[in-house]
């Protein structure tokens, strides 16, 4: 065997899992083969063994499935992967059937397949270490825990229990697990815990000869009820609804995994697992999954690993940031920066101005006090790290300012001046500009190669995306640094090319523009809006817009205009810019922070806002034609259709960094994996032809260049 370690000593079996030239143990096909070959081993010892356990060579126990085997499956290969699952789980049940006791020994975490692993164990055994994470993450993956973990999990918790770590994937800690009974004993981290792992398990083994799981227990009951008793009957009732409510009917998974909760326990164990494994492969073929598991993991761990940070310039974290502006965004930051330790300047034209701002974190932080989130101690050392200051000098060693002043390029330009010669000898200046190209307000810098954009998202203590904008003359270190600095407070940096709206601000775009040319066309709002949800966008375009303001896609209109008339060209707007141009300037209608917009916003407590009456007077048309495909296929072509310019233009340069991108900056839709995994998901050619039909009816947003059609080609992933 390559993968696992098998010994016999005294009676006691040791199966140790030791992946060769890997980090982790995964359940990959050469793994598959040796644990038959493992039982076949067990089952000529048996006789001589009086208990076994299972053991990791790794710092982790075992960290699941092999994922590039996933992404390679088609659709006919459905038959085979049933077999193949079936017979992991029988060799998992023939060694926890053999009449001798097994004990699993948890010497670090256990996702996925891992903890399906770990469950074999009659006895599992923990060392208490909270960075350790137990659970069934599969459902984040389009997958479901087909390795026996929905059988086993809701046979230990019941149906209502086991809800949150299956549905949702809810991941736990060792004493998380000890307090629900999935883990039996802990032992304290150290050097010594593996060796007390080890005592511990052999203490078990000789006390428990004949150990069993519950459910083989003659009398055994599900905690909580069968799903015929009338408390969970009940629950039955809603449960679809509200899954489907949640996930709209476009992620297969969470269905799957109820259906397999309810079904198996009306049967026997073993048709339990077989309902289970048919599931599991359906899933694991279909085209959801693979665009999960291509962006959640390999797209979202190229992110974590550092893929696009460029040179080989030591990590990076700064001691000390100033922020100019402590408004929304630069409060927000500052926030963010203070709960990670980073000592925060936050200036503003004034120093109530900025009190103002760190207000803010007071808010947060006081809510988290008020949930036992974080202590009155922590909330004063959050705090303390804040300071609000209207004088430039105390700007003074900041290794990294940020502005994050209002979308205007003369202001942009003033406050860089005033505090770039306040940066430390090695410090660098950024802008949290989101759509005014960086080179352009890198002439006011004094060097220019030390200039960056860092574009946060709104509410910045909420959104994990920031965008990291490179200069023509921003240099590697700099962007390694700004990289570094976004890890540094927890989000997920991606790095793009400079240009106007760089990706994120460009595409978002193209989305809200769409559902406003569509009102144009005469289309209903509520039509747009209901296409937008049902497609998976968070929300309408029509709703988003007012949230980010119309005015300000109407400044960024203007200052577009203004910049192209400076360059000697002519800007032409489209017809949705106008239209909310009309919208701001003869209606009055500048967005929800105005108090109105495409939506009305009742002030009354507790009402709900609604679509403004007078949009259907202003532009619907009876005789417009229209059906939902075309909505939705126009609200997510649009988007896919800009990302793959953006790829072609060089403004993106990896997939990675497009699919997590849309996701997390722009909302598009996860069951996708991404707008660049949309297109792949589709079939190129297939979403060449779409594409080409929706140009020919609705124009050349649609539009596919021979160069863009090249770039979708070219970077076209492979596994």
């Amino acid at each position: 065997m390559k993968t696992i370690q098998y010994q016999l000593t005294a009676g006691i079996a040791t199966v140790t899992f030791d992946e060769p030239n890997s980090p982790v143990n995964t359940m990959c096909l050469q793994w598959q083969q040796d644990l038959s070959k493992l039982v076949a081993q067990v089952l000529q010892d048996k006789d001589a063994i009086k208990g076994i356990i299972l053991a990791s060579a790794k710092s982790t126990f075992f960290a699941g499935a092999d994922l590039k085997g996933a992404m390679r499956l088609k659709v006919a290969d459905a038959s085979a992967i049933f077999t193949e699952i079936e017979l992991v789980k029988k060799n998992f049940r023939t060694l926890e059937t053999l009449g001798k006791p097994v004990v699993s020994c948890l010497n670090g975490t256990a996702l996925g397949g891992g903890w399906e692993v770990a469950l074999i164990g009659h006895h599992r055994i923990a060392i208490n270490d909270r960075k350790i994470q137990f659970g069934l993450p599969e459902v984040t993956l389009g997958l479901l825990p087909g390795a026996s973990g929905v059988t086993k999990m809701t046979r230990h918790l019941g149906l209502m229990g086991a809800q949150p770590y299956l549905v949702e994937g809810k991941l736990f800690s060792p004493q998380d697990a000890k307090n629900l009974g999935l883990v039996h004993d802990l032992v304290s981290p150290g050097p010594d815990a593996a060796a007390e792992l080890k005592a511990k398990a052999l203490a078990w083994i000789a006390a428990n000869p004949s150990a069993q799981h519950p459910w083989e227990v003659k009398g055994y009951k599900v905690p909580g009820g069968l799903p015929s008793s009338p408390a969970v009957a009940q629950m039955l009732v809603v449960a679809p609804a509200m899954i489907k409510k949640q996930t709209r009917g476009l992620y297969p998974a969470p269905e799957a995994i109820m259906a397999c909760m309810v079904e198996g326990l009306q049967v026997d164990i073993e048709t339990a697992l077989r309902i289970e494994s048919r599931h599991l492969a359906k899933l694991m073929t279909g085209t959801n999954a693979r665009a999960m598991i291509n962006t959640f993991f390999f797209n979202l761990n190229a992110i974590k690993s550092g893929q696009s940070r460029p040179g080989k310039a030591p990590r990076f974290k700064p001691a000390k940031v100033g922020l100019l502006g402590a408004g929304m965004m630069g409060a927000g930051i500052a926030y963010v920066q203070a709960s990670k330790g980073i000592a925060t300047v936050l200036k503003d034209v004034s120093t109530e101005k900025a009190e103002a701002g760190k207000a803010y974190s007071a808010k947060l932080t006081q809510a988290r006090v008020d949930k036992g989130r974080m202590s009155a101690e922590q909330q004063t050392e959050v705090l303390a790290r804040i300071q609000p200051t209207g004088q430039v000098a105390d700007l003074k060693d900041c290794d990294l300012i940020i502005e994050a002043v209002f979308e205007n390029r003369e202001l942009k330009a003033k406050v860089t001046q005033e505090a770039e010669p306040m940066l430390a000898a090695s410090g660098f200046f950024a802008s949290n500009t989101s759509t005014l190209p960086i080179s352009g307000l890198a002439k006011a810098s004094i060097a220019p190669e030390k200039f960056i954009g860092i574009h946060f998202f709104s509410p910045v203590d909420k959104m994990q995306l920031v965008e990291i904008i490179r200069g023509k003359e921003t240099s590697d270190e700099t962007v390694a640094r700004a990289y570094d600095y976004v890890q540094a407070i927890g989000k997920m940096p991606i790095v793009v090319n400079d240009s106007r709206g760089f990706f994120t601000s460009r595409v978002f775009g193209t989305f809200v523009m769409e559902g406003v040319a569509m009102l144009g066309e005469g289309l209903p709002a509520p039509a747009i809006e209901n296409a937008g949800i049902q497609c998976g966008m968070p929300v309408g375009p029509l709703a988003v817009l007012d949230e980010t303001a119309l005015s300000l896609s109407l400044h960024v209109m203007e200052q577009t205009r203004a910049d192209f008339a400076a360059e000697g060209k002519t800007y032409v707007a489209t017809p949705g810019e106008l239209l909310v141009a009309d919208m701001v300037r003869i209606h009055q209608r500048a967005g929800r922070a105005a108090g109105a917009g495409f939506y009305e916003y009742p002030k009354e407590k507790g009402a709900k806002k609604f679509l403004w009456p007078q949009l259907k007077s202003l532009f619907e048309k009876a005789d417009a034609p229209w059906d939902i495909a075309n909505l939705k296929d126009r609200l997510l072509y649009r988007q896919a259709v800009e990302t793959a310019r953006c790829l072609s233009e060089n403004v993106l340069t990896s997939v990675h960094e497009a699919n997590i991108g849309s996701i997390f900056g722009i909302g598009f839709p996860a069951w996708t994996g991404g707008a660049m995994q949309f297109i792949y998901g589709i079939g190129i050619d297939a979403f060449v032809k779409r594409a080409d039909e929706l140009a020919a009816k609705f124009g050349a947003g649609f539009a596919l260049s021979e160069e863009v059609k090249a770039a979708i080609v070219r970077y076209q992933p492979v596994y």
